[in-house]
């Protein structure tokens, strides 16, 4: 779909500068950046990120993941930095075209392409991408909104353009449900510290850091 087709609320815009393709609106801009990860990437931190210690699986050399719900994508920019092949879906189009811009930037960052030549995007409703793959990945990673965290006074403003595209989950049982049908070897779900587990799913361990929570889910028929 050509930029100049997609349907934006009303005060929002699409830029694009020598920056790359930015959300522009309420006199912020939002765009898709991976270079501000770098201190994060580095090997004495990146295995001690909280996503990248829930998503570990053992005895596997090349490990895959879908990223059911991938924003900007720095979550799955983490996971593929761990040595992940990461699938990011993204179901908001112009979310995916901020998204698809930013990979390809990336690309063209000898400090980042390597790792970024390990994501792919699927823009798209998640669920049919689960329904729809091959091979079971080894882990769906799910951090769907829900109404819950929206329009906070204490919200990033830049976080509030995002919002502004991006609708809460609408079906949480439908999600999870897809994820697991998918077969993974985990499914690890990204909340609020104190938020609901996810689809009232109970996981199997949690990893909390100071204001999120990592569930992770293991089927009984798929050991991590």
């Amino acid at each position: 779909m050509a930029l100049s087709d997609l349907e934006l609320p009303e005060g929002l815009e699409l830029r694009r500068d020598e920056r790359g393709l930015a959300l522009a609106g309420d006199g912020m801009e939002l765009r898709g950046d991976f270079a501000h990860l770098l201190p994060r990437l580095r090997q004495d931190r990146l295995h001690r990120e909280l996503l990248v210690r829930a998503a570990r699986v053992r005895g596997v050399e090349a490990p895959t993941a879908v990223d059911a719900t991938a924003g900007l994508g720095e979550d799955a920019l983490l996971l593929a930095a761990a040595g992940f092949e990461v699938t990011l879906c993204e179901r908001d189009p112009v979310i995916a075209a901020l998204l698809a811009d930013a990979l390809a930037r990336v690309q063209e960052d000898e400090r980042l392409a390597e790792v970024a030549g390990r994501m792919q995007l699927v823009e798209g409703d998640a669920k049919e991408t689960l329904a729809s793959l091959d091979e079971a990945p080894d882990v769906v990673f799910l951090d769907p909104m829900f109404p819950e965290r929206r329009r906070r006074a204490s919200t990033n403003k830049k976080l509030q353009l995002f919002q502004r595209l991006e609708r809460p989950c609408e079906d949480e049982e439908a999600l999870m449900a897809a994820a697991l049908a998918a077969r993974p070897r985990k499914v690890v779900v990204k909340r609020p510290l104190k938020g609901p587990y996810l689809a009232g799913v109970k996981p199997s361990s949690s990893l909390a850091g100071k204001v999120v929570r990592y569930d992770v889910i293991v089927p009984p028929q798929n050991p991590a």
